[in-house]
């Protein structure tokens, strides 16, 4: 069995909105991430992956995205805890609020970069310059 993840990729105004996951989390405490988390079990549901991605963007930095997702890519992963993850991670169009560490325990600081600098950047993992890289292909010209 696997744990299911949802990350959105959200660009605005040619950055993209990056958290410093707090150093409480067990995986990648203190690294560079997209926003997301992990989907609920809710029995016979539809849509679940986007409702998910679009629930935890607003949860844990207080934005909403347009209901419009593309997909990016999905990937596998084990924890250090050993569990198996399956990560899919959605291209989201930013439609409002202003993006803050709302939970302690989950983030600790919230930035919007440019692709270089998150390239760039000491605490970007290679699966966040990946993630980034493959988003920045499917990007519409009306979100540049």
């Amino acid at each position: 069995m696997f744990i299911v993840n949802v990350e959105g990729a959200i660009r605005k105004n040619d950055k993209w909105l990056i958290i410093e996951r707090s150093k409480k989390e067990e995986h990648a405490g203190g690294l560079l991430s997209l926003v997301g988390g992990k989907v609920d079990i809710e029995g016979n549901s539809s849509n679940i992956l986007g409702r998910t991605v679009k629930r935890e963007i607003l949860e844990e930095v207080g934005i909403k995205v347009k209901d419009s997702l593309t997909y990016v890519s999905s990937t596998s992963f084990v924890t250090d805890s050993g569990q198996n993850v399956v990560d899919v991670i959605f291209l989201c169009e930013y439609e409002s609020g202003e993006a803050f560490p709302i939970s302690s325990n989950e983030v600790d600081g919230v930035f919007w970069l440019t692709s270089e600098e998150i390239l760039n950047h000491p605490k970007s993992p290679i699966y966040l310059k990946e993630s980034i890289r493959k988003a920045e292909t499917l990007i519409p010209i009306h979100l540049s």
